[in-house]
């Protein structure tokens, strides 16, 4: 009998897919549960098995599938229906190079027999046979940075809690994702939930961990299900718990669920929340590989960077290194979001430009009318102007226009944007979720909103900018976390870029450009997380 499958991703559940997949089992086809495909324009996305491969069809709904049952089971053209063809063959995937998101949308999720059939769990297996100390160094050897923001190397991070002197270590795994326009952590939870089990464990093997948590937010209902499930289907295949495959190394692993507080996604406020304390960045030093979780050495990496380290095992570090343009190594996950006409999921190698990003796989804009701007790396990241779409998707060069990657989420904004507005949404937005621990933060976003205000009013306006300026600078160098620190990339990138949603003349926008940090400087500043 013919086997369809269905997407249980959450992006999926939201346009009906729960529903086509009730309706398909109703009338007797043997229906499967997989991650999405990252085509969310397509949602949801119908694949029938055929001889040749897997058959796409795009978009159906519950009355599709008399239809579908009728002419499409065999892979053909089923009236009223949009057939896509091979999946595999589908242009947005093929041009991909899928690392982290290899299996997401191949299996059941919490399928480990199919996770292993695929290659799972062989970069465990082989950490396992190996001294934590090569582990460290393939992971070095790849230029693994973080995917969470900062883009610090990971080698080192490791490096620094396997050599820390210590009765317990720990390994945690920051799934906050907070920012706008970012979704991958869920999708990769939600569709291949063992990969960030397996590279936590071969984490907590090279550092000598053995508990490790994951910080997931409250926002994801699917993620925590699907994760929770995954750990205990792991502990019962003996992967998590005591003596891993007959080895030396011990890890158990549970999830916490945070309360939806952006600052949580700072690496020391989701410490301290996991502490059960409330959300509050810690001065640095002492850096949490140091003194982490409850005092001890602490790897915190995000979701992507855990993700990469399976492979890296599997394959070596030097396989992973020769993807990738300059000290940016490997492949990232591209999220497209926003008035963007195809949204979802690219995973490419660095290198790889905005503007195939964003014209290419994106498609321009859902309205129709020309893309204005786009902004890159969430809610505290710049605005990018269409005449820097040809920079390429890598950490220097983008730090090089005052610029962040962040997490790889790309927001994409028609003509109708109005500059000013989001500015001033960045100040509200950094008043609302501030821990308030820091005055740069606390009382400048605040500040920052009014002196916006009186911008877009035209009251003194000209004195108003270089107060703006002034205050953005204050927050910057002044700020104990990025949250402050990186408010017034949005807000001085948008007055360079669009000075007329301001009020602006170009000359005073050109000032504000020349003095927006880049992410190094405010990597120096102690603000990243």
């Amino acid at each position: 009998m013919t086997t369809v499958w269905v997407p249980c991703d959450a992006a999926a559940v939201a346009v009906g897919a729960d529903e086509v997949a009730a309706a398909l089992a109703d009338a007797g086809v043997v229906v499967r549960r997989n991650g999405s495909r990252g085509m969310l324009w397509l949602e949801p996305l119908v694949e029938v098995e055929t001889p040749q491969g897997r058959v796409g069809y795009a978009n159906v709904a519950p009355a599709d599938v008399p239809s579908l049952i009728a002419d499409g089971l065999d892979g053909g053209t089923a009236p009223d229906l949009d057939p896509i063809g091979l999946i595999e063959e589908h242009p947005w995937l093929a041009h991909q190079h899928r690392v982290s998101f290899a299996r997401v949308g191949l299996i059941e999720p919490t399928d480990i027999a199919a996770y292993q059939s695929l290659g799972g769990y062989a970069g465990l297996h082989r950490a396992l046979s190996l001294h934590p100390a090569e582990v460290v160094a393939e992971v070095t050897t790849s230029g693994l940075r973080g995917r969470g923001g900062a883009g610090f190397p990971a080698g080192i991070k490791w490096e620094t809690v396997r050599t820390a002197e210590a009765d317990q270590k720990f390994i945690c795994c920051n799934a906050d994702e907070g920012d706008s326009g970012t979704f991958a952590d869920r999708m990769l939870i939600e569709g291949d939930p063992f990969t960030l089990i397996e590279g936590m464990t071969i984490a907590a093997h090279a550092v000598g961990a053995t508990e490790g948590f994951v910080y997931l937010r409250s926002e994801y209902p699917h993620a925590v299900a699907a994760l929770r499930r995954a750990i205990d289907i792991a502990y019962a295949h003996g992967f998590l718990g005591e003596r891993i495959q007959g080895s030396e190394t011990t890890f158990h692993l549970e999830v916490r669920v945070g309360a939806g507080a952006y600052i949580c996604g700072e690496e020391t406020s989701m410490l301290d929340s996991l502490e059960g304390k409330r959300g509050e960045v810690r001065a640095k030093p002492p850096v949490p590989a140091l003194r982490g979780l409850f005092g001890k050495p602490t790897v915190i990496n995000n979701v992507l960077t855990l993700c990469a380290v399976p492979m890296i095992l599997a394959h070596g570090g030097d396989a992973y290194a020769a993807r990738g343009v300059g000290k940016s190594r490997g492949t990232q996950v591209f999220q497209l979001a926003g008035n963007t006409r195809r949204g979802g999921i690219v995973e490419s190698d660095f290198g790889i430009t905005l503007r195939e990003l964003v014209e290419g796989y994106g498609a321009g804009t859902l309205s129709g009318r020309p893309v204005k701007a786009v902004q890159v790396g969430g809610p505290l990241g710049a605005y990018l102007a269409p005449e820097q779409f040809d920079l390429p998707m890598d950490y220097e060069a983008f730090a090089d226009v005052g610029a962040m990657i962040g997490h790889g989420g790309i927001v994409v904004f028609d003509d109708t944007m109005n500059a000013a507005a989001m500015a001033r949404f960045a100040m509200e937005f950094c008043a609302k979720e501030s821990c308030g621990k820091c005055t740069p933060c606390r009382i400048g976003s605040v500040r920052g909103v009014e002196v916006i205000d009186r911008i877009r009013s035209g009251v003194d306006r000209d004195a108003n900018l270089v107060l703006l300026q002034d205050l953005c600078t204050t927050m910057t160098k002044g700020s104990l976390c990025a949250m402050g620190g990186l408010t017034p990339m949005p807000v001085q990138s948008a007055l360079a870029h669009f000075p007329e949603d301001f009020g602006a003349s170009p000359a005073r926008a050109e000032a504000t450009e020349s003095a927006i940090p880049d992410e190094a400087t405010v990597a120096t500043e102690g603000t990243r997380p």
